[in-house]
């Protein structure tokens, strides 16, 4: 069975990914000042299955690093830093409803399907917006973000960016795509 079929690393994997992780951790320790490297590496050991999920965030690009820590359920969250969408992640539309609606030109997937594949979750436009305090993320791309009902069902879906120094959301046909839009990932370990 290969490791996308069982969502497992290697032994050698798992510990090159941690190393990287543990790095990155290290490289930029305001994202995190309140959480150290023991915790999470101990959250991750007892959850193999998220370092698969961190492993596919990476090999698309996205670098994920720890943002935070929910406080009612002590869960470790991690979503990509890279400085721009993720290079693997862009020109897909929004969900699999806006890729069916396409006739023609059809991109190669969707977001929503991409994230749950990756067993991750889109940022939501609160994830983001916090997300954008810990660094300036998306000054050439756009990244979809978690689109509310209403406004899908409407035919629409919304990306942020950050340009003139300030975060921006806008919104969008779902079924649209483009080279410079992807999506940030995050899991909670």
């Amino acid at each position: 069975m290969s490791e996308t079929q069982n969502r497992r690393l290697s032994p050698e994997r798992q510990q090159a990914l941690l190393d990287l992780l543990h790095g990155r951790f290290e490289q930029h320790k305001l994202r995190h000042a309140d959480i150290v490297w023991p915790e999470v590496h101990a959250r991750l050991h007892s959850q193999p299955e998220k370092l698969w999920t961190l492993e596919q965030m990476e090999v698309s690009g996205g670098e994920p690093d720890v943002v935070g820590k929910d406080v009612g359920t002590g869960e470790i969250v991690f979503a990509d830093c890279s400085a721009e969408s993720p290079a693997g992640r862009r020109n897909l539309c929004y969900d699999r409803a806006a890729l069916d609606a396409r006739k023609t030109a059809k991109p190669v997937g969707s977001a929503l399907e991409m994230a749950e594949e990756m067993g991750a979750a889109i940022l939501t436009e609160e994830e983001y917006r916090k997300l954008q305090s810990l660094g300036e993320f998306d000054l050439k791309t756009s990244s979809w973000i978690l689109t509310p009902e209403g406004v899908r069902k409407l035919g629409g879906a919304l990306f942020g960016d950050r340009r003139y120094g300030r975060v921006f959301f806008y919104h969008n046909g779902a079924e649209s795509y483009y080279g410079v839009r992807g999506f940030r990932a995050s899991v909670r370990v």
